[in-house]
This record gives structure tokens, C-alpha cells and sequence, in this order.
């Protein structure tokens, strides 16, 4: 009897371990579906494949931080999108919300969703680690998690993003460049970072400062922190001119408007600039360039949501995927600017301009957007 119960208990552990045994996606060779729109990142990429599954899907954009433009047009994007006919019959449902800085708060959001037996979950990472057990989690459960924009340091993921140190480089070597014109190869940089903790931030400013030690030059830089927010941008970078003067450039994350609004409230002489696709920073651009403005304008879109929904879709669809999807970097200089073409005079400063992906059939307007509430659902 005592052996019999022992067999018994072995047998039901054996069962339980197979029950809670990690399922999730499997190691395949490629090439992935779709590479035109789901381009591996490089020729190392692995890929992944999930079992197939009949929709429509349930799933859930799980943001962290939401106090600035980016971040409220990214969750109208969403939104927007997951109502464009070329992917609405296969979302039943989708849901948004938006949970803080808080990494745990985060966590515990993505691990309801699992529980609640959604199908994927697209999320911005508060932080670029600590989510190992959300990711067993959604593995054991088969659901698919997509990190993008604040991508989390691990191949166990599906994860799409653009390239943010070579972003970080771009905006260096376009303000060295500019300021090589003038006759500098030495002199004093702001640079304005964004959101602490996140990956984005951190990579971006490892690229700009490549660039800055391989320039050879003798460059004195100024770092504050603008949370990718025009009104915290504005105030930081005026208070960096009340205590350090003049400055020969600035290279910023993103809160561009502020930055520009900056210089002009400080009456600092307009400098060449790097930042991001904000609409009233391309308007600037177009209007101070002969000033002295001479500013790149590169888009950490919105709308990488969108392709993130659409990669999530075709996984739970059971196709191979890419672990890490590439999205190429949207670039306009201040000599390329067109109204109505990569920028627009009659849409908001704080609008982002970079919304079409054509390769993914993803093209999402700028009024479909603006309807949306930012609100979480």
C-alpha cells in the first residue's frame, strides 16, 4: 500500500510539472512572414513561431508612463488602428490602459491580463529588466507579449523597435556636421535626455556619445533630464542656459518644442539642433533654419504600436516571426521640409509626424488619430 501510494504521488507530480511546463513560442529557421514589413533586425535574428489559432484576438496595450505627447498619440494610435478595416475583423477586443513609472504596478497589469486569458499583450517596458516571470507566465499561457519603443534586454521575446543607438549617432553627427560648417570642431553641447530607466533613453545617449569620443573633438556636454516632454524640455534646458550660457548645440531626445521655445524665451542664438518628429519642431525648423536653426528631425513614430498590434496578430496567426522586428528610422533635415508632406501648419505643435509605414500597410491619419482619447478603456 505504501509503494502504491508513493507510485501514485510521483505520477501526479509528473503530471503537474507537464501542466505547468513552458510552452510559448518555438526556435525556427527562417525566412519569417511578411519581411517587407517584419525585418529582422540582422542577419542574427533568430525567429519564432507560436502554435496557430483561429481569431478574432483579444489584446491589450499595456503603457507605463503617459505624461507627455508621444505617449497620449501612441495610445490614439492604437485605438485608431485597431479600427482600420485591414485589421478590425481580427481584434474582438482591445484594451488600453496606462499604469506609471512603477516597474511592479506594470508587471502586476500584464500578469491580469494573462489571467484574463487575452491573446496578446503589447506593451512599453517601464524598465528594460525584471519582467523574466511575466514572460514564463505568458509563455505557460500561449499568449504572445510584444515589447516596443522601451524594449526589455532579452531574446524571449517578440519585440519591435527602431534602432536607437544608431538614432543617438545620427543625432551627433548631424549637429558635429553642422557645426563643422561654421568652423567648430570643439565647444559646448546640451544635451537633453528623456525618460531615466528606460532603454530608449539609455541607448540613445550611448550613440550620441560615440559619436562625441570618436569625433576627436574637445566637446563639454551638459546633460539634463527632459522626459521627452515639451513643458519639462522648456524648463530644463532654460535653466541649463541661466547656468551655463551659450550653447554651440543642442542634441535632444525628444520634448523639441520646449527645447526651441527655450532658446527663444532665453534669447539664446538659434543653434544647430538634433530632435525628434514633433510637428511644431519641423515648423520651427522651416521658419529658423536661416537663423541659425539647422536641425535633423528623426521619428521614434507612434505608430510603432501599430506594427506591434500587427506583429502580435500574425504570431497568434502561427507564423514565423522575427525575435526582434526592425523599423527603419524616418529622417526630414531642415532643408527637406515640405507642408503638407512631412509636416503639417494646420495640425498641433505636439502632434507627431511620422504615422505611415507603407511597407505594412499601415497608414493612419492624422485626423483618425486626433479623435481618439487618450483615456484608458
Amino acid at each position: 500500500m505504501i509503494r502504491k501510494s508513493v507510485l501514485t504521488m510521483s505520477a501526479a507530480a509528473l503530471a503537474l510539472s507537464c501542466s505547468l511546463a513552458i510552452a510559448g513560442p518555438n526556435v525556427v529557421e527562417g525566412p519569417g512572414a511578411d519581411p517587407s514589413c517584419f525585418a529582422p533586425w540582422s542577419q542574427d535574428t533568430k525567429f519564432m513561431q507560436w502554435e496557430g489559432r483561429e481569431g478574432p484576438f483579444r489584446i491589450a496595450v499595456v503603457n507605463g508612463f503617459v505624461g507627455n505627447g508621444w505617449r497620449i498619440q501612441m495610445i490614439k494610435t492604437a485605438k485608431a488602428f485597431a479600427e482600420d478595416p485591414a485589421i478590425k475583423d481580427k481584434i474582438s477586443e482591445l484594451k488600453v490602459i496606462s499604469t506609471g513609472t512603477d516597474a511592479a504596478v506594470q508587471l502586476g497589469a500584464i500578469e491580469d491580463f494573462i489571467n484574463q486569458g487575452y491573446d496578446a499583450i503589447v506593451t512599453i517596458a517601464v524598465s528594460p529588466d525584471g519582467f523574466d516571470r511575466v514572460i514564463r507566465l505568458a509563455d505557460r499561457n500561449d499568449v504572445v507579449l510584444v515589447p516596443f519603443d522601451n524594449v526589455l534586454d532579452t531574446d524571449k521575446v517578440m519585440q519591435v523597435n527602431e534602432d536607437q543607438i544608431a538614432m543617438g549617432r545620427m543625432y551627433a553627427s548631424h549637429v558635429l556636421s553642422e557645426l563643422k560648417k561654421d568652423g567648430k570642431t570643439s565647444g559646448k553641447l546640451l544635451e537633453v535626455r528623456g525618460l531615466a530607466g528606460n532603454s530608449v533613453d539609455r541607448d540613445r545617449s550611448i550613440g550620441i556619445h560615440q559619436v562625441l569620443d570618436e569625433s576627436g573633438g574637445e566637446w563639454e556636454v551638459v546633460s539634463v533630464v527632459g522626459n521627452w516632454d515639451d513643458g519639462t524640455a522648456q524648463k530644463v534646458v532654460s535653466d541649463a542656459i541661466a547656468v551655463h550660457g551659450q550653447f554651440d548645440g543642442v542634441v535632444a531626445q525628444g520634448g523639441t518644442n520646449g527645447v526651441v521655445q527655450a532658446l527663444i524665451d532665453t534669447e539664446h542664438a538659434m543653434v544647430p539642433i538634433s530632435g525628434e518628429s514633433e510637428n511644431g519642431y519641423r515648423k520651427a525648423l522651416a521658419k529658423y533654419s536661416d537663423a541659425g536653426l539647422r536641425g535633423i528631425s528623426i521619428g521614434q513614430s507612434p505608430g510603432l504600436v501599430a506594427i506591434s498590434m500587427k506583429a502580435a496578430v500574425s504570431a497568434l496567426e502561427g507564423n514565423v516571426m522575427p525575435q526582434l522586428i526592425s523599423v527603419p528610422l524616418p529622417v526630414a533635415t531642415y532643408d527637406e521640409l515640405e507642408d503638407g508632406v512631412n509636416y503639417w501648419s494646420d495640425l498641433p505643435d505636439n502632434f507627431f509626424t511620422v504615422n505611415e509605414f507603407p511597407p505594412c500597410g499601415v497608414n493612419i491619419s492624422g485626423p483618425s488619430i486626433m479623435a481618439q482619447t487618450e483615456a484608458d478603456n
